[in-house]
């Protein structure tokens, strides 16, 4: 693919609001989990909570869309000044030349979770103020993002579970390949939802402790929340270097199973190569790959033979869910912007809570920081049902 500048990007997780909070936590060691309750789950498990959504009330003009999603839609569009840069490049391109391309997987369940305990009591009917479309409709985030930022350009949801974000990437730049768009702001939205808690629960995939990616004694994920958004524009405005650039993009679908990974990472491994065929890239150029690196059992296991098969064990590598946990349909989308963050920073973080490695994986996962930089990273996204993608990404200069 043409190379397409990432003029700007942000990211809102349980570690803080913007580039400088989130990278200042990592640098730090910091973890945004903790063991505490959520709504009325009462599941004594480590979560990942933005700080500040059930106080935060959106504009006048947006209030329709009001739902906990949208909400952190809003915070992540006002963080970094990313809004007011997404407007600039709609003055460059026009409105309708920029697209709205947004992995989530919840979206606003939340919203009718609540609305399903306020039912009238004799009729059942639902509460007056629910509106389904706007708060908890799958495309809902999409059109608020759109709505918010006066945008006129195609705007839709991408929802393959955990590879949602990772994947409106390659939307988009397939997108800006085919001429439809100029510029498109790509990302992923996930709110924490009884639904998600509850069901992952049921999969018994959430640890009781905090999650530990590769570690020996691994035993589930934790779930955070989070909102990552990134501009891609077809070329950067003159006189403005990019803060990144997306090589390639690859995916994959395997299929193997509803919610267990192919035990080979037969799926990931073909994404994998697809991006860098993308990239036109041989695997030594990458030098940092952001691990999915969920701390299942199955999931790492089959992730560290996938990398394997395509890197060897020369790439340094880490998870970061450690610190933000598993943000599901924004996990792409927020690991993408960790990535950068390292590419600009000189600085690969760690795999944090990593006590004992899992002798059974060979992959050399960073359990410390490393100052280096690289010139190429990758990031690894894998979802239910085999849904598998994995993006390259440039340094700026």
């Amino acid at each position: 693919m043409q190379p397409l500048a990432v003029t700007d990007y942000t990211l809102v997780s349980a570690l803080g609001a913007g580039c400088a909070a989130n990278f200042e936590a990592l640098v730090a060691g910091r973890s945004g989990l903790a063991q505490h309750d959520f709504e009325t789950a009462r599941l004594g498990t480590w979560v990942g909570i933005v700080d500040g959504l059930d106080e935060l009330r959106l504009p006048p003009a947006l209030a329709a869309w009001d739902c906990r999603n949208n909400r952190l839609a809003h915070a992540g569009l006002q963080a970094d000044g990313f809004a007011a840069r997404v407007a600039r490049a709609a003055a460059r391109w026009g409105a309708a030349r920029v697209g709205v391309f947004v992995g989530t997987s919840t979206s606003g369940i939340l919203h009718t979770e609540v609305a399903y305990r306020q039912r009238d009591p004799a009729t059942g009917a639902l509460p007056a103020w629910l509106d389904y479309a706007k708060t908890h409709n799958t495309a809902s985030v999409a059109r608020f993002v759109r709505a918010a930022l006066g945008l006129a350009g195609p705007a839709f949801v991408v929802s393959t579970a955990c590879s949602s974000s990772a994947k409106a990437y390659a939307t988009a730049a397939r997108m800006i390949a085919l001429g439809l768009v100029d510029a498109a702001l790509v990302g992923g939205v996930d709110s924490l939802c009884m639904t998600t808690l509850y069901g992952f629960r049921s999969l018994e995939l959430v640890a009781d402790d905090i999650c530990r990616p590769w570690d020996a004694e691994r035993s589930g994920l934790s779930i955070g929340e989070a909102a990552a958004f990134a501009l891609l524009e077809r070329t950067p405005p003159p006189g403005t270097p990019p803060r990144a650039w997306l090589l390639g993009t690859g995916e994959s679908s395997d299929g193997h199973h509803m919610s267990a990974p192919h035990p080979e990472g037969a799926g990931a491994a073909l994404a994998m190569r697809a991006a860098l065929a993308d990239a036109a890239l041989a695997p030594a150029a990458v030098g940092y790959l952001n691990l999915h690196g969920t701390a299942t059992p199955g999931n790492d296991a089959a992730e560290d033979r996938a990398v394997r098969s395509v890197f060897g064990t020369a790439a340094a590598c880490s998870s970061t869910k450690g610190y933000t946990g598993h943000t599901l349909g924004a996990a792409g989308a927020v690991e993408a912007a960790i990535t950068m963050l390292a590419l600009e920073q000189g600085w690969l973080p760690p795999t944090l809570n990593l006590r004992r490695p899992d002798p059974a994986l060979t992959l050399p996962v960073l359990r410390t920081p490393l100052a280096r930089r690289v010139r190429v990273a990758a990031s690894n996204s894998f979802g239910f049902g085999g849904s598998n993608a994995c993006l390259v990404l440039g340094a700026a200069a």
